[in-house]
């Protein structure tokens, strides 16, 4: 009996200091949080077949980066929002990320652009790896940056990017230059 306890107190002692190792030694994982620094994350430039980081591709731009994909309903909704706030506002420094989290071709994401006559970036990560980076419950989710790459507004779901509230925002962020 006591070679059974023993070995039960072995295992127990075991696990109480993988779990302590698990705690001290693991990688932190941050919140993507309003406020919190935007992850960085890597996709495809359909417009060009380039890798491209948020950090280095859009650094000093007020940036909405919109997680979405073919398939999803919401998605076809907001894309012309989001298409219009681009057009008005681009000339001013504004840009658009949107990341396909398509598995399949290339191609099929570019016929979805042509057919809804997109003009922002649109970029794809096959791996969908974007989705854990940025904590995603579903599609579309969208986070709006400032100039510095901080998330200044989360939103799930299908959004009126180009609501006079949106706008607004957007228009405020493009002028803060001091930040």
């Amino acid at each position: 009996m006591s070679r059974q306890w023993t070995l039960v107190a072995i295992i127990v002692a075991g696990l109480a200091a993988g779990a302590w190792a698990l705690t001290r030694f693991a990688p932190e994982t941050d919140r993507v949080a309003v406020g919190a620094p935007a992850p960085d994350f890597r996709a495809i430039d359909l417009a060009t077949g380039d890798s491209v980081s948020l950090r280095e591709h859009y650094r000093g731009s007020v940036t909405l980066v919109n997680i979405w994909a073919t398939w999803c309903e919401p998605c076809k909704i907001e894309m012309p929002a989001m298409e219009a706030l681009y057009r008005s506002l681009a000339p001013r420094g504004f840009k658009i990320a949107a990341v396909s989290i398509d598995e399949g071709p290339p191609e099929d994401v570019q016929a979805f652009r042509q057919k809804l006559g997109l003009s922002f970036d649109i970029l794809q990560d096959r791996s969908t790896r974007i989705q854990q980076r940025y904590q995603t419950t579903g599609v579309p989710e969208s986070f709006l940056l400032d100039r510095n790459g901080v998330v200044l507004k989360r939103v799930i779901g299908a959004h009126d990017w180009n609501s006079a509230a949106n706008r607004a925002l957007v228009e405020r962020l493009l002028n803060d230059t001091g930040r």
